[in-house]
């Protein structure tokens, strides 16, 4: 099977720079571009995406909407696929993190591992719900299937961690652009990736 990892377009959250975790952000009109951009690209390039699974957060679903649209497949929104649950954090500007939680926000800067976060979900909870709602998703679909999932930055980076076996509670050590689209193909002997975090459909427009 090949999925589709595809981060929403640009929020307000993240036109305002805001941590938004579970923090339920609208799209902007430049995330719509974005994913009308990413829509053509995979129209263009003959895909084949044959269903679409979003995270229920709003940045998400709305991408997901923008994109089942343009290819005519259905959209399931799963609430496993959400971001992480960033706890005191959800909202706030780096700014207000400095000035609210100075010594955590000192941590976050310095530790090669994440400080805690009061009222944060816990990266092997995260993990858990991710992993369950992937292997939903794959047991749905015929092995020779195209299926995209639209979701968050913090989602693929553990999912990703999840399927290479690396520590959950490392940093990151992926990014993900709004909009980009990654490619991960599950064969019998492992996962390939084969493309990770590419932007090339927004070479007319930035991204955030």
């Amino acid at each position: 099977m090949r999925l589709l990892l595809i981060r929403h377009g640009e929020s307000q959250a993240n036109a305002e720079r805001r941590i938004q975790g579970w923090f339920d952000s609208p799209l902007t009109e430049m995330g719509r571009s974005q994913m009308r951009a990413l829509a053509c690209r995979l129209q263009n390039d003959s895909w084949n995406v044959t269903a679409l699974y979003a995270s229920s957060l709003r940045r998400a679903a709305e991408s997901g909407e923008i994109l089942a649209t343009a290819l005519g497949v259905p959209l399931t929104l799963d609430e496993r696929l959400r971001e992480y649950g960033i706890g005191v954090f959800t909202g706030l500007t780096w700014e207000e993190v400095e000035e609210r939680f100075p010594l955590v926000a000192v941590q976050w800067k310095t530790s090669p591992r994440r400080a805690p976060i009061p009222g944060e979900e816990g990266d092997f909870v995260f993990r858990d719900r991710l992993v369950a709602a992937f292997e939903d998703i794959i047991a749905a679909h015929p092995t020779e299937t195209t299926v995209g999932v639209v979701a968050h930055g913090g989602t693929f980076n553990v999912y990703l961690k999840h399927l290479l076996d690396l520590d959950i509670d490392i940093r990151g050590p992926f990014t993900f652009a709004n909009a980009a689209l990654s490619v991960v193909e599950l064969e019998r002997w492992g996962p390939r990736i084969v493309l990770l975090n590419d932007t090339c459909h927004l070479a007319n427009g930035g991204d955030r």
